[in-house]
């Protein structure tokens, strides 16, 4: 049955008919009242949250789950006639994609400062892709989704483009001397990177799987005088022979405006992509491969590995349902905690942006290096 009934029990169950959903609520519109022994159907790939009189009452996994409320079929209807036929004790429920969302695309809007040793501050575009999932689908509901009834990949990924090229900009200036050390790092600098953004993402609840960058590119200019530079040390800075390298190049690019040369080249570089896309493959395989070794999920106060369906750690004591964290240490706060037990600090504390002494630009709590002007944030 549906949720809007009046007489009969619910029977709640949800699919995701577009593969984009990361939460789903019923009823879609508005809060209902979900009767007591309403049956709740949560698949593996799922987890549900009821919410009863406006507070998360606990997170479901697979299987078929009796909710229990104070909304009595019919007879709730007759007590609630001073409010309208309303009754005021209102539960819905929220479903919790678990499945892992990939391909999602992250990259600069506009190019990004960075110092370099060499080539003074120059911009740059960096673009990439990232897969997520959501860990905590309690802190997830509270702390990003919030009421919606829905809440897509389209949604939060706006945002965490910008995270990520904040970081990305803060792990560059901190890792990178200089764009000619650039080739060849791609995958030592996206495993940093991803490392510095897991803290980023486990405070909405959210875990990053994998972060690949496909590419950082400064400006045309700067590109042609690295170019330059490594003909250089090709040719052992030996300005006579580049110069002849350079007109035997533009010979070239002029034979190129024929057909039949676009077809020869195209058609080596049609004989090298199998084998490229080959290692490629086999390289990403042994990678997943050695994840699905690493075992099952861990606590984050003890890192002993736990059963998946753990509330609390068996080692420590840790909670695992996560309703709120402290924006300072990261600890989980237990509901109506007013200040966190491992720091002090209170628990309705935000993190605070970070202003750039030198432009005035607003950057995310915690950024070291500016992103509009490369300046070095105190």
């Amino acid at each position: 049955m549906g949720v809007d009934n009046l007489i009969f029990l619910e029977s709640l169950e949800w699919f995701d008919e577009t593969g984009q959903e990361l939460l789903h609520r019923l009823p879609e519109r508005g809060s209902g009242e979900i009767k007591w022994g309403a049956q709740l159907t949560v698949r593996e790939s799922q987890a549900a949250v009821l919410f009863y009189k406006g507070r998360a009452c606990d997170a479901f996994g697979p299987g078929r789950h009796t909710l229990k409320t104070g909304n009595i079929p019919i007879i709730t209807k007759i007590l609630s006639v001073p409010w309208g036929g309303t009754s005021p004790l209102r539960a819905e429920c929220y479903f919790v994609n678990l499945k892992i969302f990939p391909d999602l695309k992250w990259g600069t809007r506009d190019p990004v400062a960075f110092r370099d040793s060499e080539l003074g501050l120059v911009r740059l575009r960096a673009h990439g892709v990232f897969n997520l999932r959501i860990i905590q689908p309690v802190l997830f509901i509270n702390t990003m989704a919030g009421t919606m009834g829905k809440y897509t990949t389209k949604q939060v990924e706006d945002y965490l483009k910008r995270v990520i090229i904040s970081r990305l900009n803060d792990f560059l200036g901190e890792e990178l001397d200089t764009l000619f050390d650039l080739p060849g790092r791609f995958d030592e600098l996206a495993e940093g990177l991803k490392k510095r953004l897991v803290k980023d993402f486990v405070r909405f609840g959210l875990a990053l799987d994998e972060l690949y960058i496909t590419s950082i590119t400064p400006p045309d200019e700067v590109q042609s005088a690295i170019d330059d530079r490594s003909r250089l040390s090709v040719l052992k800075n030996d300005l006579e022979n580049l110069s002849r390298m350079k007109a035997a190049m533009a010979i070239e690019k002029a034979a190129e405006s024929t057909g039949e040369a676009s077809a020869g080249l195209g058609m080596g570089m049609g004989l090298m992509m199998p084998a490229m896309f080959g290692t490629l493959q086999d390289g990403t395989t042994k990678e997943a491969a050695g994840a699905a070794k690493a075992g099952g999920p861990r606590c984050a106060e003890c890192n002993q590995v736990i059963p998946a369906d753990a509330r609390f750690c068996p080692f420590c004591g840790h909670q695992q349902v996560i309703l709120k964290q402290c924006a300072n240490c990261g600890k989980n706060l237990t509901p109506g905690a007013k200040f966190c037990s491992r720091c002090g600090h209170p628990a309705s504390e935000q993190p605070k942006p970070v202003f750039c002494p030198e432009c005035g630009e607003e950057n995310l709590p915690g950024a070291t290096f500016c992103n509009q002007c490369g300046s070095k944030l105190a």
